[in-house]
């Protein structure tokens, strides 16, 4: 796998239920290289650090396969990379073998698979079209957020390459499918509450789903 394209973003002002606001879900390639340090990608702009950013979110990987099918639907909107907010465009990556806590070489840093994307209006805001909330979700290709272990440069043109493959086999395609399941997979909630890839308030949020015994 290749990355494809390298994004930033700049402090936008939108417009969002009668107030205003920044955001960063306006990313475009640069031409240089970016640096992913520990909790985010440096000169990238995040204005909700509760749910962007940190260990655990510190860089958004998107496919550049998933593109097409989103050009057809939305024909009129001004498209480039970094169109769904991800700092990395990737070509070929595939989440259904992406498992999470495995670790990739990505550029020269290291990175580590953590947890999908859940779309917000904040999404809907770049594509002018709120619809595209339950689109995505319902397209099941949510791309990746990863841990930096290794600070590093990444560039286009780089490779992804995994380095170490965790052995549950729980991949980032079924734990999203799982999040907007309406009967939760118990199997699923059991494996993803051992894996320390996934952040503590994640797997609180699935306890709530946990059937008790009898």
């Amino acid at each position: 796998m290749k990355v494809i394209a390298t994004n930033i973003g700049k402090p936008t002002t939108i417009h969002w239920k009668n107030k205003t606001e920044l955001t960063g879900i306006f990313k475009y390639p640069v031409l240089e290289s970016i640096l992913l340090r520990s909790t985010q990608v440096d000169k990238d702009t995040i204005t909700d650090r509760k749910h962007h950013g940190g260990t655990f979110k510190a860089c958004y990987l998107f496919s550049s396969t998933h593109y097409p099918y989103w050009q057809e639907r939305y024909p009129l909107l001004a498209w480039d990379w970094g169109m769904f907010g991800e700092n990395i465009t990737i070509d070929k990556m595939k989440e259904s073998e992406l498992i999470i806590g495995s670790v990739y070489r990505l550029g020269n840093a290291l990175v580590q698979i953590t947890i999908p994307r859940e779309p917000c209006y904040k999404l809907g805001v770049r594509f002018q079209d709120q619809g595209i909330i339950k689109a995505f979700v319902d397209h099941g290709h949510p791309g990746t957020y990863v841990r930096v272990l290794q600070e590093g440069t990444v560039q286009k043109g780089d490779d992804f390459l995994l380095q170490d493959q965790a052995d549950h086999g729980l991949n980032i395609s079924d734990y999203y499918k799982m999040l907007y399941a309406r009967e939760k997979d118990q199997e699923l909630i059991k494996i993803a509450h051992g894996i320390d890839a996934i952040p503590q308030r994640s797997k609180d949020k699935l306890s709530r789903y946990i059937k008790k015994g009898p």
